[in-house]
């Protein structure tokens, strides 16, 4: 159907939707089909006969899993990539990693079928009596608050300038997921043969206002202990040696809290820590640098009159329904074009001695201090004949990483980032702030298929391997060839859910004599489960055994090519 009378040429719409998504950059199309793909699966076909320009096109077993694989290309890539579930229950499965993908700020196109309209007269009609039960009257509703834009095709001629569009508000500042539902009657329509090339561009975030500069350098030279706080800015891999000549030059302590990157080596004199309590103290400037939560309010705030400055492309984070931190100056600006702009402006001040030598030192006292209490806990984890610690494992994987350069972790929750030693930009990765578990393997996953000659880690706990839908996972990669780590640190429960009960009730019953909804006994052999999908799998119950199941893990993963999984049993 012709609706514009045009004479331009015209192809099956399924294959200008592919056409469209190579030519506009996206290398992965991750899939997790259904009856409204039948387009779709022919266009792939006629693709493979007639070699003309698609994604890498990859079936995945499970919507969450094929959210999380093109969440970890984009975030090692930088370039949002393009996924489609079936109807409306596809969607339901992708919520949740579309939840942490919208908290994150990861790009990608989200289309969904959508249950034929037509109950007779169109090839493409109904044809299966759950076409009547799938359909909603909103479908694009269910994610709604966790998109930046959704829409449903109502012709193939609109198709290239609506992926266009999709695209260009995913990838605009702050970027974000997209929703595109794609009705099975339009998708069987002919399409106007896509413009190469062509396409609607993003809106980029803009350099920050010179007088916001020049205002924040004034402050930050003369202060005697700035603190800069961080989560993310490290998502861009420039903006690490940015931050890190920066806070070299002007002896400026840099907390990492709660990181979901590699923002600064932590083995730089002027790394902080993890944790920004301990310096709130004595911070009289502080700069939030791409940092939704900078501080927990009731565990303490900066001092009165301490100025506040909030930077980042979205400052605000206008998404969050309640956020109240106090910010004397919002500047929205990527981060590495903030540190650029920021190094120009205080070109203008000095750096006092007197200043330096104080802020050196306190740092040197913090750290040695963080530094002795990392060491009793990677020691009292490493005895022989008791239960491993996480910050033992974490730090024999370190050192075992440290063969590896280009090496990349993806981190949901149970590693000690502190015993690591990682310097490469791009070469960590933490969760998104929101938690919605099962995100490492399957980013993990992506992160390989963007990086292929890289050793890429997934480091998580026993409940978040269970989230992931471990066995979906597994299968993913034993079809499509991915190899990479899995180390679980298993200790048999939730622990937050642990924590935050103590927390509360330091002097409970529950703290006195057992918490419920805690335990998970007993527990799978979920070395058993890679097994299944050809994958080779260990369990380690002894610091004896540790390293050498790591190192016969990485074997498995860069020599011979095979996905393996430690299930290392922690306290």
């Amino acid at each position: 159907m012709n609706l514009t009378g045009s004479t331009q040429a015209q192809m099956p719409a399924g294959e200008a939707f592919l056409r469209i998504l190579a030519d506009r950059g996206i290398s992965f199309f991750f899939v997790n089909s259904g009856t409204d793909f039948p387009d779709i699966v022919e266009a792939l076909a006629r693709q493979r006969s007639e070699d003309f320009p698609s994604p890498r096109t990859l079936l995945v077993p499970h919507e969450n899993v094929a959210v999380g694989m093109a969440y970890g290309v984009t975030m090692v890539t930088g370039k949002a990539q393009a996924l489609m579930v079936h109807v409306n229950v596809g969607t339901a499965n992708a919520l949740c990693g579309l939840i942490n993908a919208a908290r994150e700020n990861i790009p990608m196109l989200v289309c969904a079928g959508r249950t034929p309209w037509l109950e007779s007269g169109s090839p493409a009609s109904r044809s299966l009596n759950i076409h009547w039960a799938q359909e909603m009257f909103d479908q694009a509703g269910m994610v709604r608050e966790h998109t930046k834009w959704d829409y449903e095709l109502r012709s193939a001629v609109q198709l290239e300038a609506i992926t266009d569009r999709a695209l260009a508000i995913a990838r605009a500042q702050p970027p974000g997921p997209v929703y595109l539902s794609l009705p099975r009657e339009v998708m069987h329509e002919q399409a106007p043969a896509p413009n190469l090339g062509s396409s609607q561009g993003a809106v980029l975030a803009g350099e920050p206002s010179a007088a916001a500069l020049a205002e924040m350098a004034r402050v930050l030279a003369g202060a005697r202990c700035p603190l800069i706080i961080t989560a993310r800015a490290g998502r861009e891999p420039e903006a690490l040696p940015l931050l890190a000549a920066l806070a070299q030059d002007w002896a400026w302590p840099v907390v990492e809290f709660r990181p979901r990157y590699l923002n600064l080596p932590n083995t730089h004199p002027m790394h902080a820590g993890y944790e920004v309590q301990p310096w709130l103290d004595q911070a009289d400037a502080i700069v939030v640098l791409d940092c939704d939560v900078p501080w927990i309010p009731a565990q303490g705030q900066p001092r009165e009159g301490v100025p506040v400055f909030h930077v980042g492309s979205d400052p605000l984070y206008a998404a969050y329904p309640n956020r109240g931190f106090r910010s004397d100056a919002s500047v929205q600006s990527t981060p590495a074009a903030f540190l650029r702009a920021l190094r120009q402006a205080l070109s203008a001040h000095t750096c006092r001695p007197e200043l330096r030598a104080a802020r050196e030192n306190l740092l040197s006292q913090k750290g040695a201090a963080r530094r002795q209490t990392l060491g009793q806990a990677i020691a009292q984890g490493s005895q022989a004949g008791q239960p491993l610690g996480m910050a033992a494992v974490s730090a024999a994987l370190g050192r075992a990483l440290q063969a590896h350069p280009g090496a990349i972790v993806v981190n949901e929750y149970s590693l000690v980032s502190a015993a690591l030693s990682l310097h490469e930009p791009g070469s960590y990765f933490g969760s998104s702030p929101v938690g919605g578990l099962g995100w490492g393997l399957p980013a993990a996953l992506g992160a390989k298929l963007a990086r292929p000659e890289a050793l890429v880690v997934a480091t998580l706990g026993d409940g978040s391997y269970e989230f992931s839908n471990p066995l979906a996972c597994h299968h993913a990669a034993a079809m499509h060839g991915i190899a990479t780590l899995t180390v679980v640190l298993n200790n048999g429960g939730y622990g937050a859910v642990e924590r935050a009960t103590r927390a509360l009730y330091p002097q409970g019953v529950a703290a006195r004599q057992g918490m419920e909804l805690v335990s998970l006994a007993p527990m799978p052999h979920f070395e058993q489960v890679i097994a299944a999908c050809g994958g080779w799998g260990e369990r380690v119950e002894s610091v004896d055994a540790l390293e050498g199941a790591i190192e016969r893990a990485i074997e498995q993963v860069m020599v011979h090519g095979r996905q393996a999984l430690l299930n290392v049993i922690c306290s």
